[in-house]
């Protein structure tokens, strides 16, 4: 049962790192240096004043610069990386006591897949802003993201179950957009 919360924290941290990578890792901080949470072994950096620093500067530059019309996009493809590698590390970063292979194993899978998927899912859908609107509507889409990046991280430590199966449901919607948005390209790649 450990292991499943644990596993199940992890994911809902991960699915927040698809909307915004550094604010599930600034929260976790916090968690961590309030002791509301243990890090497994390995980790306790990210509990220190020197994370809680590096992680709070990037998480306002993360999310001033998702204001910017013509940054976004070009966010979207650095943080893209970024937040499957966020998504592991910070699911490995709740698994304890389990073999290292296996833990990484699921971290990646898991954790990293998750946060990957709905931050590509993110992609779509703010592509499909850009076009639509010229830009101008992909200011409620980072507000929309901002406000469910920090939702999702502070649910993840109060409720995690209930958030590990909402990000499981998030990621499945989120494939399910980049398989349509994909075949609506190659659609329209075959009729030219």
């Amino acid at each position: 049962m450990q292991y499943a919360v644990s596993i199940l924290l992890g994911l809902g941290l991960a699915a927040s790192c698809g909307f915004r990578v550094f604010v599930p890792l600034l929260v976790t901080n916090v968690a961590s240096m309030l002791g509301d949470v243990k890090l497994a072994g390995g980790f306790e950096w990210m509990g220190s004043w020197v994370a809680f620093a590096i992680f709070a500067t990037a998480t306002l530059v993360e999310i001033a610069a998702y204001y910017i019309p013509w940054l976004d996009n070009v966010l979207d493809t650095i943080s893209t990386p970024l937040a499957i590698i966020a998504g592991s590390v910070l699911t490995s970063s709740f698994i304890v006591d389990m073999d290292p292979m296996l833990k990484w194993t699921l971290a990646i899978i898991v954790g990293g897949g998750s946060a990957g998927v709905i931050k590509a899912g993110a992609v779509v859908i703010r592509l499909g802003s850009s076009t639509l609107t010229g830009g101008i509507g992909n200011s409620l889409l980072a507000t929309f993201e901002n406000f469910i990046s920090i939702l999702f991280s502070v649910l993840s430590f109060i409720v995690p179950v209930v958030t590990g199966v909402l990000a499981i449901v998030i990621t499945v919607f989120s494939f399910n957009k980049i398989l349509r948005r994909r075949k609506t390209v190659r659609a329209q790649n075959e009729t030219t």
